[in-house]
């Protein structure tokens, strides 16, 4: 007869041994479900965790955007892996074959979905703001708003917004305000003109960043080759000294606005407008592009060349002449065809 005492050791052994496996089986499982794909309602799924959710929440976010999963289940997962308070706010894009061990480290990393839009150098503001309407995933805040609603929202109330965006490529979550990548553009082209200012060679004939933004819009209109921007820029200060008109064909076609057609006519040149700087001193009112780095560097740092005459050759470079001669013999060649 087996003693007393030894049948309870045995019992205590077998149900330690059932706790272990039973534990072990858990484990196995729970293994295997966080890294199985988690069915999904689409190809791609739009996750959108705002600020201050807790993990609870976020789990029946998940579950509510189109993932098939228990969300007591998934709040299990973010608590036991000890990051459930490190998951971060912003929007996700979950594709198929998201399985909750990737989700949960997709969610800690901050791994937004994120889409960009460019802001081409040399565009209008017009030209920017169809872009942005244009964009991927872009919340279009300003959509109805007016110019002069956009700048006022922008705390720039009363401010001309051509050449205040720094022409960039901008990346933005998925969701984001058209309202927050102006902001960035303005805040960075402030910072490029701040500094170009602080760089500019002394004696131009430019009194203020303003009149830097203009001339620097000017140039980039011109010629989009670095190479021949200093010269330009040589070119507009010469004239500004020598108090000559820059008779610059593209302030007369920001001028003409929607109406110009793509043919600059002779009429066009000799009808005044406040940007026909053929018929008016000095610069025109306002910028009339998006002029990038490169642009605003040649504004402030002219070449030094005594040139005041510039004609197109057709390949992408100007020909820069010193005397009226000269400059007639090279519009001959190059635009008449002589």
């Amino acid at each position: 007869m087996i003693p007393r005492f030894i049948q309870t050791e045995s019992r205590a052994v077998r149900f330690l041994i059932a706790v272990v496996l039973a534990v072990a089986a858990l484990f196995a499982a729970g293994f295997v479900w966080v890294n199985a794909p988690l069915a999904q309602t689409a190809v791609s799924v739009d996750l959108n965790i705002e600020p201050g959710s807790s993990a609870r929440e976020i789990a029946r976010q998940v579950a509510a955007s189109g993932v098939e999963v228990q969300p007591d289940l998934l709040y299990w997962w973010f608590r036991v892996s000890g990051k459930a308070r490190n998951i971060r706010a912003g929007s996700y894009e979950l594709s198929q074959g998201t399985t909750p061990a990737t989700l949960l480290q997709k969610l800690v990393q901050g791994d937004e979905a994120l889409r960009s839009v460019t802001l081409v150098e040399g565009w209008t503001f017009r030209q920017a703001r169809q872009a942005l309407a244009k964009a991927e995933g872009l919340r279009q805040d300003s959509k109805t708003m007016s110019d002069e609603s956009l700048m006022e929202i922008l705390d720039r109330s009363g401010q001309h917004p051509e050449g205040r965006f720094f022409p960039d490529t901008y990346t933005y979550s998925k969701g984001s305000s058209d309202l927050a990548i102006l902001r960035r553009a303005m805040r960075s082209m402030d910072q490029h003109l701040e500094g170009v200012w602080k760089i500019r060679q002394p004696g131009l004939p430019l009194q203020t960043p303003e009149q830097v933004l203009v001339l620097a819009s000017i140039i980039e209109k011109e010629t989009g080759r670095a190479s021949d921007q200093a010269l330009i820029s040589a070119v507009f200060h010469n004239r500004l000294r020598l108090g000559m008109r820059l008779q610059t064909d593209p302030t007369v076609i920001y001028g003409l606005g929607e109406s110009f057609d793509g043919n600059l006519r002779r009429a066009d040149l000799q009808a005044d407008t406040p940007y026909n700087t053929y018929t008016r001193n000095g610069l025109p009112p306002t910028p009339i592009s998006l002029p990038g780095r490169a642009a605003l560097i040649a504004a402030v740092s002219p070449e030094a060349s005594k040139a005041i005459y510039f004609v197109a050759r057709g390949d992408g470079t100007s020909h820069f002449s010193t005397t009226l001669d000269e400059h007639n013999r090279a519009v001959d060649k190059y635009q008449r065809g002589r």
